[in-house]
Order: C-alpha cells, then structure tokens, then sequence
C-alpha cells in the first residue's frame, strides 16, 4: 500500500484537500481509503494557521520519483508557493509510505519525520491499525504512545 499525506492551513483548508485528492485521482493516483481529517498546530510554529490534515491510502503502481512529480504540479495549481521552510501554505502533498520500501537519496521512504508527526500517526492508525514501520519494525500504536502527551491531546478529528 501507498500512503499519502495532505495538508492545508490557508484558505480553506478543507476545500483544498478535497480538491488535491480530485487531481490525485486526475493523475491516475487511486483512492482506496481516506482518513477523517484532523486538525493540529502548525508546527514548528504554533502560532501560524492551524494545519488540517488527512492521510489516504493508494494502489498506485506509479514511482516515487514520479508521485513527487505529480505533487509538486498539484501543490502550484491550488496555489502553494515556494517560500520559507515551514511556512502556511494552501496545500501540502508528502509521500508517507510506499510498499513497505525503504528507499535513501533524492526520495526517503518511509518519510523521515512521519513517526514523530501526530497528524501522520493517528490518520494512518485510522487506516490501517496493523500498520509497522518499515525502517523501525515498530508498531503503528507504538509510535504513538512514544509521542509527548501533548501531541496526542492537541490534536482533534474533525
């Protein structure tokens, strides 16, 4: 299975995830399952827009290299621009996890920041509560019972 993040904290945030998972699906990126959304703090910055957030899981037979493609293209049409690590942005597409792959260089598979990101875990326990890392070997609700406690309760399903 493939699983894919999507994110906003501009406009509106539910809208524009919804409209990413049209041009995934426009691009031949077939949509399995969709988590709820999920709304947390814009991290590394709480004080920026709160980010909403979902994670949905794919058979897509296309690459790596060429999803990042797609979603970078995706990302400019619903109006993301290149500025400053971390800043608000309508949408933001990562790629979480990709058949169990552990892959280094221009792509990192399984996405190297996802087992410590609430608004990654809790969507993808959602999805799929048998879920291991593949790097790790850990358990979807090992990682996020190792998470700070205030990463877990600052996070609400909406």
């Amino acid at each position: 299975m493939v699983y894919i993040g999507i994110g906003s904290n501009l406009g509106n945030r539910v809208i524009n995830i919804e409209q990413a998972k049209y041009f995934l699906s426009l691009n031949g990126i077939n949509i399995i399952k969709s988590s709820n959304f999920y709304e947390s703090l814009s991290w590394p910055d709480p004080n920026k827009p709160k980010f909403i957030n979902i994670i949905i899981q794919s058979n897509t037979k296309i690459s790596p290299k060429n999803l990042l493609t797609i979603f970078e293209s995706i990302e400019k049409k619903l109006g993301r621009k290149k500025d400053f690590k971390n800043s608000p942005r309508t949408c933001d597409i990562d790629l979480i996890c990709y058949n169990q792959k552990i892959l280094y260089g221009d792509i990192t598979i399984p996405h190297k920041r996802m087992h410590k990101r609430n608004f990654v875990l809790l969507p993808l326990y959602e999805l799929d509560k048998e879920w291991v890392h593949p790097k790790s070997n850990d358990s979807i609700g090992k990682l996020i019972f190792s998470l700070p406690i205030k990463d877990i309760t600052s996070i609400k399903q909406i």
